[in-house]
């Protein structure tokens, strides 16, 4: 066996030479010899955390901007080929900056006097500790040393538990999960904590769902220039550089459309900063009276419906009232709804996905119903990881 190049990243992060050998922790340009040794090429760059590659957090840590873009790209791609779709207009990625991350779900395990917090490590239950990193925004990062004691009182010698940490309008939102605090000492403590970090919210849950235990005012996220309630666990983009990047991708696909459904609509992240009469269809109670409340409040002309979109997709009746349709589907994508849409006369669409191989098989059902694929943007809100968001434009001329 000789010397090989690495020619790109697959899909799971490693480096694929020309014999198609995979290479982990390799980059685009690295030299692979016959016995395995690495000679760093110009895309390899020294990881900045101390935790990787260990920590689960990040898998692309040691290659460049460069390569992650393209990597972005040649993900979005294959899932496209794979479909049996090409020469779609593949725009350059936009990236979201290290320490953006306003949103995280950590892991915490008590082992004495010892406590643990941080991400799993990959493919494993193992909890990095982490002592730094580079994708959380300071303001999450300098509570996690202060999460890390409180948390160790409340789950005793030997317990394991969850943080979610969201950062909102009025700061960090902190909610403790498989946690209890039933005696006045752990209330005080609670209490003591939130005051001092001077938190937005502080939620405890027990198994029971989220309880409330501190949260000196209303918690609200900004979306679209409105104040939204944020209702405990409640999904938002993971940057604001990147729900901006999609939010202004999902406006160039929309154009001039004045009536347009904002189907999976979530907390409102495109329908409020959309111009016009919307309808917006959510199937989370909470967020959709989340939405409801805000738009409201702004007197937007917006029509929220509490809806199952799986269960109860919009008919073709429906969908054919509007200019142009939103979708943000969850991972699984929108099979049912697609299907509909497909033998709709929309004339625009604006998709919102968070995984390339769902958003391929929707695309082709859209194709093959009529629409044509404008372009694709590739977003990289996670920053050094293997997960790609993305934002299309289809089009179709009325019948």
């Amino acid at each position: 066996m000789t010397d090989e190049t690495i020619l790109r990243l697959a899909a799971r992060g490693d480096g694929v030479t020309e014999s198609g050998r995979h290479v982990p922790k390799t980059a685009p340009g690295d030299i692979v010899s016959a016995d395995g040794v690495v000679t760093p090429g110009p895309h390899h760059q020294v990881p900045p955390c101390r935790h990787f590659p260990e920590c689960g957090g990040c898998q692309l840590q040691h290659v460049d901007d460069a390569a992650f873009a393209d990597f972005l790209m040649d993900r979005v791609a294959s899932a496209l080929a794979a479909q049996g779709i090409t020469g779609v207009d593949i725009r350059p990625p936009h990236i979201s900056p290290p320490n953006s991350r306003r949103r995280a779900s950590l892991r915490a395990e008590s082992r004495g006097k010892t406590v643990l917090l941080g991400f799993n490590a990959e493919k494993s239950h193992k909890i990095i500790d982490i002592r730094e990193c580079h994708i959380l925004r300071p303001e999450l990062f300098a509570l996690i040393a202060p999460i890390r004691t409180l948390i160790g009182k409340l789950l005793g010698p030997r317990g394991s538990g969850g943080v979610r940490l969201t950062l909102c309008d009025q700061g960090v939102d902190v909610l403790l999960e498989n946690v209890t605090a039933d005696s006045l000492a752990a209330t005080e403590a609670l209490a003591a904590f939130a005051e001092t970090h001077r938190l937005a919210r502080l939620a405890l849950d027990d198994g029971y769902g989220p309880q409330t235990r501190w949260e000196p005012e209303p918690v609200t996220v900004t979306l679209g220039g409105v104040a939204v309630p944020l209702p405990h666990g409640a999904f938002l983009q993971a940057t604001e550089e990147g729900e901006a990047a999609l939010v202004a991708a999902m406006r160039e696909a929309v154009g001039p459309a004045q009536i347009v459904a904002d189907l999976f609509a979530g907390l409102g992240t495109f329908a409020l900063s959309l111009p016009g009469r919307t309808y917006a269809a959510e199937g989370a109670r909470d967020a959709a009276l989340s939405l409801k409340a805000a738009a409201n409040r702004a007197q937007r002309q917006i029509f929220v419906d509490h809806r199952d979109l799986f269960r109860r997709p919009l008919d073709e009746k429906e969908l054919n009232r509007f200019e142009a349709l939103v979708l943000d589907p969850p991972r699984a994508g929108a099979k049912e709804q697609i299907a509909l849409i497909a033998r709709s006369a929309a004339p625009r669409i604006a998709y919102v996905s968070c995984n390339p191989s769902t958003f391929a098989r929707d695309a082709k059902m859209l194709m093959d119903g009529g629409y044509r694929l404008d372009w694709i943007q590739p977003v990289g809100q996670f920053r050094w990881s293997t997960h790609v968001e993305l934002a299309a434009a289809f089009s179709r001329e009325r019948a």
